[in-house]
This record gives C-alpha cells, sequence and structure tokens, in this order.
C-alpha cells in the first residue's frame, strides 16, 4: 500500500472538450506544485474516465477532492456514495479567499464596470447557494467593492434579473465574474445574461491548484502515518 494517498481529481463532468482540457491543464499544474504527489482525474458523469472506474483502479488509499466551487448533490451525496473505504472525501473547493484571489485575476481581462456580478452556474441544494453568497462576499471584500451574484440555471436569483436590475439602479457597464472551473454549457448561458463583459472561467491558476492541494492535505489528515486506511488509522491508540 502506498504511504501517500492519491489525489484523485473529480471534475463534474462536461462535453465540451475545451472544459476537459481545461481540467487536464489544471491538474498539471497541481502536478507541477507537488511533483512527488500521484494525482488521477476522472468525472462524476458525461467523461471517462468515470468515478466508478478510477475507484475500481486505485489499488490504494486515496483522498477524492471534488472540484467543485460548493456544496450540492456530487459533493455531498454522489461521491462520498460511489468511493470505496479506503477513500476520503475532501470539501468542495468553494468559499475560498484563494478562488475570490483567482477571480479578480480573470476580471483584469475584462473592461472597468459600474457593477460587478458573480456569476455561478446554479444548484437546487440551499447549502449550495449560501456558498455563493459567501463567494460574493469574499470577492468583494477582495476587490473593495460590493459584488452581487446571481444564476445561469436553476436557482434564484437569476444572473439575467440581477444584471437588469444593476442597469435599472444605474449601472451603466455591468461585468460578471464567471465562477466556473471551466468553459462549457454555463459559461455559455452566463455570456446570454445581458452583461457588457464576461471574465474567462477560472481555468488554470496557481491559486485554484494550491486550493485543490490544501483541500487533499486536509482531507488526508484522516489517514494514519503509513498510509493506512481511515477506520484502521482511527483505531490506532
Amino acid at each position: 500500500m502506498s504511504a501517500t494517498p492519491i489525489l484523485l481529481a473529480v471534475g463534474h463532468g462536461t462535453r465540451d472538450p475545451a472544459g476537459v482540457a481545461t481540467i487536464r491543464a489544471l491538474l498539471e499544474r497541481v502536478r507541477a506544485l507537488r511533483p512527488a504527489l500521484p494525482v488521477a482525474a476522472c468525472f462524476a458523469e458525461i467523461c471517462a474516465p468515470s468515478l466508478d472506474d478510477a475507484v475500481a483502479g486505485l489499488g490504494g488509499p486515496a483522498v477524492a477532492v471534488p472540484l467543485m466551487l460548493g456544496r450540492g448533490y456530487h459533493s455531498l451525496v454522489d461521491i462520498p456514495g460511489r468511493t470505496g473505504p479506503g477513500t476520503v472525501v475532501a470539501r468542495p473547493l468553494g468559499p475560498h479567499a484563494l478562488l475570490a484571489r483567482a477571480l479578480a485575476d480573470r476580471l483584469r481581462a475584462t473592461p472597468p464596470a459600474d457593477a460587478v456580478v458573480l456569476g455561478a452556474a446554479g444548484t437546487s441544494d440551499p447549502s449550495g447557494m449560501a456558498d455563493v453568497r459567501a463567494a460574493a462576499r469574499l470577492l468583494g471584500r477582495h476587490l473593495g467593492r460590493p459584488v452581487a451574484h446571481g444564476f445561469a440555471a436553476s436557482a434564484e436569483p437569476s444572473l439575467t434579473d440581477v444584471v437588469g436590475d444593476l442597469r435599472r439602479r444605474g449601472a451603466r457597464r455591468v461585468t460578471v465574474a464567471s465562477y466556473l472551473l471551466a468553459p462549457g454549457f454555463f459559461h455559455r448561458r452566463i455570456h446570454d445574461s445581458g452583461a457588457d463583459a464576461v471574465s474567462p472561467p477560472i481555468g488554470v491558476h496557481d491559486a485554484l491548484a494550491t486550493l485543490i492541494l490544501r483541500r487533499y492535505d486536509e482531507a488526508a489528515l484522516a489517514y494514519g502515518p503509513l498510509g493506512e486506511t481511515p477506520q484502521k488509522a482511527a483505531s490506532r491508540p
């Protein structure tokens, strides 16, 4: 058994080849930051390798890190339910100040705006909605200005409504900070919100790669010093 648990990065999955390529490039950045750490990639749905196939082929302890920006079905129910007893599931990535730093960097690619909105994909989970609100507050603190939030799908307030409301209140230029890891369906939906500018997804960024490693390190504490499974580690005197 390996003394170092594998970092099993679990992406959501997308039919957009650019989205898959972005996740793989992001994990290359993770490997560059910690070359000795074994890193494997899989997806909860749509893409290969699947989470189930990846877990079946692990051959040792692992920490599954959901590449998700907040709590929701995949991070709270699906991924924990599909991993074996030798795998610990880390917290989702957000909200976190490192994500705010990365979002601020991506906003530099857009022109100055009167108002900034954090644009998230959408969730039906109340805890996930709360995570997006917290992420907007963190970005506002980083930028030193108020940041509203809206969802591209499946939640309220809708991003289109938030952009329209800001215009009615006098904002001439509205920019959306894309609270997404990679391009795909939801980024296209954000572009349809009526905003004047939309930042690129977070993508390959050192702050995001550092956060992935931080979530791994937090969860890896469940293992004993020799890479024992969490159950065995808990039984140590």
